[in-house]
């Protein structure tokens, strides 16, 4: 009996240890855990972005468009050691941080899929005055939501999304709270959002990025064009590999500022970001894009 004791003991000692190493909340073991998520890396071989190539399509963007405004309160809650820039044109638009809710910056990303930026807003804002708490949300009718968010599109769906968030995240916790992730990995956000129904690596990364100020950088379909454009990724490169690859290779203090100004620049130029048809638009916007002009030198 006194030996059957001692090997059941045996794995309870060892299993918090297991447990404990390889998440703790430290800043390095955020940045091993970014290491770990590349390791996987699909193309080895592809040296491109470089680091210089990287800080000259920021700063060549950032003397194009300016620093995006709609960017601004999420760029100055960030905590990166590098701040910027001297210049950044916020000064009269930009002065507040953003306080949103990691949970609001998830239902607004959400809200976000499939629609304009406008529309989006709309519903979201739509969402917030007809009800007060997430908890109404939840409590709430799937129909009467749908009314209250249909100016966004896609509202069954958008709705269904939403309501089964807030009723896993309440049977989970026992509240509809998401600040606890602020404290875990970008692993363990990762791992826990993956969780929830309809919730894919874009939103996730959105996630990260705006509302937990991680360095991540999310890849939608303008930022995977004009990666494409740029030659940062190989032609059969997809959305998933171009994710994996480009976090690895951008720096990490570029992240966030890149990510925002090559998003804003593909709503801007037809011809980088895919949508050109014809050869004179190609011309007249290869006069002002510095995007296609760095594409041309590397064919």
């Amino acid at each position: 009996m006194t030996k059957l004791r001692e090997t059941l003991k045996t794995p309870k000692r060892k299993k918090p240890h297991d447990q404990s190493s390889p998440s703790p909340s430290s800043k390095s073991s955020k940045k091993d855990d970014v290491s770990a998520t590349t390791s996987n890396e699909p193309f080895p071989d592809f040296s491109r972005p470089t680091a210089e190539e990287c800080r000259t399509v920021r700063d060549d963007l950032l003397a194009l468009h300016g620093f995006p405004k709609e960017f601004i309160k999420y760029r100055k809650q960030r905590s990166l050691d590098h701040i910027g820039y001297e210049n950044d044109h916020d000064d009269s638009s930009g002065n507040e941080c953003c306080n949103e809710s990691v949970l609001d910056g998830l239902i607004s990303t959400i809200l976000s899929q499939n629609t304009t930026e406008t529309n989006s807003q709309k519903a979201f804002a739509s969402l917030k005055s007809s009800f007060p708490t997430w908890e109404c949300v939840l409590a709430a009718d799937a129909k009467l939501v749908e009314d209250t968010i249909r100016c966004g599109g896609l509202a069954p769906t958008k709705t269904s999304c939403i309501k089964g968030i807030l009723s896993s995240l309440f049977q989970k916790k026992g509240n509809l709270c998401l600040e606890y992730l602020r404290e875990l990995s970008i692993e363990e956000i990762k791992r826990e959002l993956s969780c929830f129904r309809g919730i894919g690596p874009k939103t996730v990364a959105c996630v990260l990025m705006f509302q937990l100020q991680r360095d991540d950088f999310p890849v939608d379909t303008h930022i995977f064009q004009i990666a494409k454009t740029l030659h940062w990724v190989p032609a059969a490169a997809d959305v998933k590999k171009t994710y994996i690859h480009l976090n690895r290779r951008i720096p990490d203090d570029l992240k966030f500022d890149l990510n925002c100004l090559i998003y804003t620049h593909g709503k801007v130029c037809r011809e980088c970001s895919g949508k050109g048809s014809n050869k004179p638009k190609k011309e007249q916007c290869d006069k002002l894009c510095p995007l296609l002009r760095q594409s041309s030198n590397v064919i």
